[in-house]
């Protein structure tokens, strides 16, 4: 997953630290987690969660770079594609 998209940020009441400056980073498997969840209310959870939850899975497990590719279930979203180093 080379793009990234951006992460709501709330307010906090104490504030941001001095010279802090990070930015909030999703998890490589965010829209696969999102997936899962919007199967939950696609009809019959017993059918639609199985297969987004097994890519969940499997992108849970899997290292950087190495994460499914087959296209998301219920987001529309374009699927992840590997990022292949050609040296």
């Amino acid at each position: 997953m080379g793009e990234t998209r951006p992460v709501p940020r709330r307010d906090s009441p104490w504030g941001m630290p001095e010279g802090d400056h990070r930015q909030p980073k999703a998890h490589r498997c965010n829209d696969r987690a999102e997936d899962v969840i919007q199967a939950c209310f696609e009809g019959n959870p017993f059918k639609t969660v199985p297969g987004p939850f097994k890519l969940f899975w499997q992108c849970m497990r899997s290292k950087p770079g190495e994460e499914p590719t087959e296209p998301y279930t219920y987001l529309q979203l374009d699927p992840p594609k590997r990022e292949v180093n050609l040296e």
